[in-house]
């Protein structure tokens, strides 16, 4: 099944949508329309050209979004960029450079509140006096006289505004202002919100999720492991406890779990966290497999090949596959790496257990590969991933080379000293 893309229409000006590309490479699942305009205008118009076209409607501001909203179909969630926190942070910086000795600042488009709020924080003593209306572009001249006034009559030192033709009217003026703009933390909340907003991530939330696990007690004696495994069975029940699932024992060993998606991503927190790790590793080696489908049967096939794949890593390892097959993993293991299950090639690991070759070593590279769109590697850094020792990488890349698994593409020269590296890639390997 392919993964879900989820089209988002994007409304706002040249330099808060290129702002946003970079953001939105935080939502895999999201596939961008942009309609992209200095002239706030435009927005209804592009509003009424995206709407049969995507799932939700973004927009940079709330100015757009405000001029826009009243041709927005009910049935589409619509979201805009609110201008506070870390946005609200870096401007008043900013303003701060302009007029070191500010005392008092008028302010629009933003909330009394929310300043007030900044300036507790940061212990700072500004005095400020806000727009008492919403600030829209119908009544722009007001809001520009409202703000030359206060700084002729030395009122206020400074502007922080929310709208750039405003912030251009006062820089012809030389009124010192800056236009608060969304940082790339405000664009990546209020993406979230959007996200969770779709009608199909409200579908992914329920997706089924069914785990297998394999614990095997290690570096102690036999007659201590059935004590340990039972002390085990507690700690996986107060975990499945939390992701409010259900457990079956299948035996002393081995586990499977139900639960749902959205629980699950909440509670290891977006796939970073498995408490029952904590604790355990120099006594248990434990194996997780965590499968995500549209249906038992499909989840259920997942998490029996995500269980392969921990199988296959070294120690205790979590890894996921998700509904299009891709994988997540190893857990807990510092940044886990995302791939397709199409780098495991099968014809590289029938060559492999032909000359006994580990499958687990081509998995972790063919990984890599697959993360870096760069089937290209030296000794040195063959080493590196597979936390092994140098010398025992050249065994595996003769054993390698003969069984004409990988081929020899050229070399490096690093320094003015020493041999130079050889660089290796794997054979019949296609990069997607």
């Amino acid at each position: 099944m392919p993964s879900i893309s989820i089209n988002i229409g994007i409304i706002g000006p040249v330099n808060i949508v290129e702002q946003l590309k970079q953001a939105l490479k935080y939502f895999p699942n999201f596939k961008p329309i942009f309609k992209v305009s200095d002239d706030i205008f435009d927005a209804p118009k592009f509003t009424k050209e995206l709407e049969d076209k995507v799932e939700v409607l973004f927009y940079s501001g709330y100015l757009p979004y405000s001029i826009s909203k009243h041709i927005i179909p009910g049935h589409l969630p619509a979201h805009y960029i609110p201008l506070k926190g870390a946005s609200l942070y870096r401007a008043l910086y900013n303003l701060q450079k302009k007029t070191p000795h500010m005392k008092t600042v008028s302010i629009d488009s933003l909330t009394s509140d929310d300043f007030k709020r900044v300036l507790d924080e940061l212990d700072e003593s500004i005095e400020h006096v806000p727009f008492q209306m919403r600030a829209t572009l119908d009544i722009s001249e007001n809001i520009i006289d409202f703000h030359k006034i206060l700084f002729e009559m030395n009122k206020t030192n400074a502007v922080l505004t929310g709208m750039k033709v405003i912030s251009d009217a006062l820089t012809e003026s030389n009124i010192p202002n800056v236009w608060v703009t969304p940082t790339q933390e405000d664009m990546i909340v209020a993406l979230e919100r959007a996200l969770l907003s779709t009608q199909s991530r409200k579908n992914r939330e329920s997706q089924i999720v069914i785990g297998s696990l394999h614990v095997r007690p290690i570096n102690i004696p036999k007659n201590e492991a059935g004590q340990l495994l039972i002390r085990f069975q507690h700690q996986i029940n107060s975990y499945i406890e939390q992701l409010d699932g259900h457990l079956t024992q299948i035996n002393l060993n081995e586990f499977s779990f139900v639960t749902t998606r959205g629980v699950f991503e909440r509670i290891t927190e977006g796939y970073k966290f498995i408490p029952i790790f904590h604790g355990t590793k120099d006594q248990l080696e434990i194996n997780i497999g965590v499968g995500f489908g549209f249906s038992a049967f499909e989840a259920g096939s997942h998490a029996r090949i995500a269980l392969m794949q921990s199988k296959n890593f070294e120690g205790s390892t979590c890894f996921i596959v998700r509904e299009d097959k891709s994988v997540i993993g190893p857990l807990e293991m510092g940044p886990p790496l995302t791939y397709h299950l199409s780098v495991t090639d099968q014809k590289l690991l029938d060559k492999a257990k032909e000359i006994g070759a580990s499958p687990s070593y081509l998995n972790k590279l063919m990984a890599i590969i697959q993360r870096k769109k760069l089937n290209e590697f030296t000794a040195h850094e063959l080493a590196k991933i597979l936390n092994i020792t140098t010398r025992s990488t050249h065994r595996i890349l003769l054993q390698w080379l003969d069984a004409e698994l990988i081929e020899i593409v050229g070399t490096e020269k690093i320094t003015t000293r020493g041999r130079p590296r050889q660089i290796y890639r794997l054979k019949e390997l296609s990069l997607t």
